[in-house]
């Protein structure tokens, strides 16, 4: 069996399942922080539940209400200027020293993505007969290859040994994969709620930039369904949970620690749906000299140009201080990596 394989998995993977990419998530925080009023000060655009978010931040000690206007104010820049940014990552960290444009954009990316979660395929509403994803749904995405790759030949005693073997680097806000492979574990190998959770736990999942909490199934404090309605008061302290870039590579308050181990432990390296930002890539790069055993490296491209491809290459090689790497890349959709990469993937 090939042991310790990396995914690092971007936006282009959780948009097969209606998500949003980096840009479409720009323009929906966009027209979130649209916020204005008209001449009664009642809001006629923007999110409404971000307004309220707001007034609670500046609520004073005695309960009297405070001024939201100089966070209106990064509000509307954060709109007009996003446009202009690779990312919202790349965004907050332009103005990393300015705290209301940092509170502002993460609690835009909570509603965002809670919304997104809400709108996609894997999605379901508890209170009705389903109980769980509809698989059938998932054809066209990258979830069922990736579900069906790892359980090969696998009965359920040997998940947790095949399962310690592969660590994800999800550098999305989203739930989608944890939310994933609980439902489908549960649905596949009829496992109990307690089996599920203790079989995920046994791979390595990591948000670089945090994510919107944890989900009810992980019995966690800060935990929050998928797709879920919130409240101001949940969404400043989901809010919390999203990092900056800052943030994401402090040895103090992030695992980026543990990230790197893990880049350095790998014999593959799988990249799917990532768009090889330079601050991501800065990330996730070893601060160490150059692995000593060979490394395969496996990566979607799709959209990307033939010339990019050879930057991306050399990209990858420096990750690890311009070591020899065997790079195959696919300029494919995410659904059909697998299929091109199924021997090499495989266990």
């Amino acid at each position: 069996m090939n042991k310790n394989t990396v995914y690092v998995i971007g936006a282009g993977a959780s948009k097969e399942a209606n998500l949003p990419t980096g840009h479409e998530l720009k323009r929906e925080i966009s027209d979130l922080l649209d916020i204005r009023f008209d001449e009664m000060w009642r809001q006629k655009s923007g999110d409404y539940l971000i307004t309220e978010a707001l007034y609670e931040l500046v609520k004073q000690p005695n309960g009297q209400g405070g001024n939201i206007k100089p966070y209106l104010q990064e509000a509307w820049h954060i709109r007009d200027a996003l446009p202009q940014a690779i990312s919202i990552d790349n965004f907050i960290d332009a103005h990393r020293d300015n705290d209301k444009i940092t509170i502002c954009g993460k609690l835009a990316i909570v509603i965002s993505i809670l919304n997104a979660e809400k709108s996609s395929l894997l999605y379901f509403q508890r209170s009705q007969k389903t109980s769980t994803i509809s698989f059938s749904y998932l054809e066209a995405t990258w979830y069922l290859p990736f579900f069906q790759m790892l359980t090969e030949n696998c009965a359920k005693a040997d998940l947790k040994d095949r399962f310690l073997s592969i660590s994800l680097i999800v550098f999305n806000y989203d739930r989608c994969i944890e939310h994933f492979m609980y439902h489908a574990l549960r649905n596949y190998y009829r496992v109990s709620n307690d089996e599920a959770v203790e079989l995920i736990r046994c791979i390595n999942i990591y948000h670089p930039y945090g994510s919107i909490g944890s989900l009810p199934w992980l019995a966690s404090n800060d935990s929050i369904e998928f797709g879920a309605d919130i409240d101001k008061v949940q969404l400043l302290q989901l809010s919390k949970k999203i990092k900056t870039f800052a943030e994401g590579t402090d040895p103090n308050s992030s695992d980026i620690t543990a990230i790197k181990k893990l880049m350095e432990q790998a014999k593959r390296l799988v990249f799917i749906g990532f768009a090889f930002h330079k601050l991501n890539m800065q990330l996730i790069a070893l601060d160490t000299e150059s692995k000593e055993f060979p490394l395969k490296c496996y990566a979607t491209t799709f959209n990307i140009s033939k010339s990019d491809e050879e930057i991306i290459r050399d990209q990858i090689k420096e990750l690890y201080n311009n070591a020899i790497i065997d790079t195959r890349m696919a300029n494919i959709e995410c659904a059909k990596f697998f299929s091109e990469f199924w021997r090499s993937l495989s266990f």
